[in-house]
């Protein structure tokens, strides 16, 4: 099967994935101490992707945790499913980083390198045929339920059969036209408070609708200020297809000047039978849009404002940091601020011109 590794890194890292742990091991039947208790075939047929089965007929996750400190492993382990993970695969140092990215990077991680490669290599080896690795960024401690939603959403076509973009190559080849625009803006519908869910009658178009919503998106940023390169969407529950379909190409043509016309069917849907726990139908979106260099630019202004002053500088030259690596970074970041805005404002008949435009050349 092609497994999935996953390492939750740092206290936010570890309760996000937790979390989602704790989701998927529901959606597959699986209780606290690993025993498999589920109803439907379809939740074992690609456990393997994220759990390894062990002695016993008990699932495993493949889940390495790293922290500088003990504290988020030892809440964990005291958790509703910390007695799930393999002992052997928590890694953490004693002293912690203090929110010091130098220190994680050069001094206080480093140690710890060895060790987790060690554990990643162990997991590694124990796959028949390893397609990658997944890792949890961090978000706000609130949104950790959100995050796992949403991850349960997007990783639902790895987990379950029979779904488009069934593997990471396969999304990767589906959502990234240029190799240096892969940064992904989710989303998910429904979106409700916990408790009012029982009073909403959900309908495809409604999800649909929600699902683009520039409110539903997990990214800071509005995705009406630039044009979706590429979009995968899956709708979970029991639905139909062809309802599913409609719906797809109605927000297609109704929006049409927020696709980018020169990638020919970017809009691609699956359907799982499966819904998340709690919820007749939900839908998730990943989208690859321009609008994300929005997120960079403010990211790029506060960073010189603060970087034109030194300021926090000597704490990370103090650990082995160079000045140039900044300026580094920044150029960098810059440079992919305006490749997103080169994709936004090309058209399909840019480039037939330039064609034309090389053989009168040649």
């Amino acid at each position: 099967m092609r497994e999935i590794v996953h390492l939750q890194a740092g206290q936010c890292g570890n309760q996000i994935g937790a979390k989602f742990w704790e989701v998927i091991s529901d959606e597959h039947g699986i209780d606290p101490t690993g025993a498999y208790h589920g109803d439907s075939d379809l939740q074992l047929e690609r456990i393997n992707v994220y759990y390894n089965e062990a002695t016993g007929g008990n699932y495993v996750p493949r889940a390495v945790l790293v922290d500088l400190e003990p504290g988020t492993m030892d809440s964990v382990r005291s958790g509703p499913f910390g007695q799930i993970f393999r002992p052997d695969n928590f890694v953490f140092g004693q002293s912690g980083a203090g929110n010091n990215w130098a220190k994680g990077h050069y001094t206080e991680g480093a140690e710890l390198v060895d060790a987790v490669l060690d554990v990643v290599r162990k997991e590694a080896e124990s796959c028949d045929c390893l397609q990658g690795f997944q890792l949890t960024t961090p978000t706000y401690g609130d949104l950790n339920h959100l995050v796992s939603a949403t991850m349960s959403g997007v990783t639902t076509c790895l987990r379950f059969p029979g779904q488009l973009n069934a593997d990471l190559r396969k999304l990767a080849v589906n959502m990234v036209p240029f190799p240096r625009l892969h940064f992904f803006m989710p989303g998910f519908a429904p979106l409700t408070s916990r408790g009012s869910q029982q009073y909403r009658a959900l309908t495809v178009p409604e999800l649909t609708q929600q699902m683009f919503d520039a409110k539903n998106m997990m990214a800071a940023c509005d995705p009406r200020h630039g044009r979706y390169l590429t979009v995968a969407a899956v709708f979970r529950g029991r639905m139909s297809m062809k309802e599913v379909d409609e719906q797809m190409l109605s927000v297609q043509s109704k929006n049409s000047s927020y696709f980018v016309e020169w990638i020919p069917n970017n809009v691609k849907t699956a359907v799982c039978d499966i819904p998340p726990r709690g919820l007749k139908m939900a839908a998730t979106f990943i989208g690859n849009s321009t609008a994300i260099q929005e997120l960079f630019k403010r990211i790029s202004e506060q960073f010189t404002a603060m970087f034109r002053r030194k300021a926090f500088l000597h704490w990370y030259t103090g650990e082995g940091m160079d000045e140039m690596e900044f300026t580094e970074a920044e150029s960098n970041m810059n440079d992919l601020v305006s490749e997103y805005q080169q994709y936004q404002d090309a058209t399909a008949e840019e480039g037939e011109f330039e064609e034309e435009a090389e053989e009168e050349v040649a």
